[in-house]
């Protein structure tokens, strides 16, 4: 198993949920998060005053899958949240050793 963590923009939010419910991924965590990497933020004008906004909203989704959807996960993230531009986000991949369903102590691929 291996959880995959994609941080994206959050206008990309809804083409990657659905991009992944197609695929056949059923569950996924989403946070709103805040960060940068290399645009490192922007400046921008408030009443007349310029100022720097450093982190940025992003959307992070997490779920755990199977090694069959992996890949197919992976394709589909990418072709959904691809702009072309700097800042279309990250996806970070770690093995995961064993789930549990906490209802009825399920463990392994059936938990998830």
């Amino acid at each position: 198993m291996t959880k995959l963590e994609a941080v994206i923009q959050p206008s990309r939010f809804e083409a990657v949920k659905d991009a992944l419910l197609e695929i056949g991924v059923e569950g996924m965590t989403v946070t709103e998060v805040r960060g940068h990497g290399r645009q490192k933020g922007h400046t921008e004008f408030y009443r007349g005053r310029e100022y720097t906004v450093d982190v940025l909203p992003k959307v992070k989704l997490e779920t755990v899958l199977p090694d069959r959807l992996v890949d197919a996960a992976i394709q589909a993230i990418t072709n959904a949240a691809r702009s072309g531009k700097i800042g279309d986000g990250k996806i970070f991949l770690s093995r995961i050793d064993d789930a549990i369903r906490i209802r009825n102590d399920e463990r392994g691929e059936t938990a998830l």
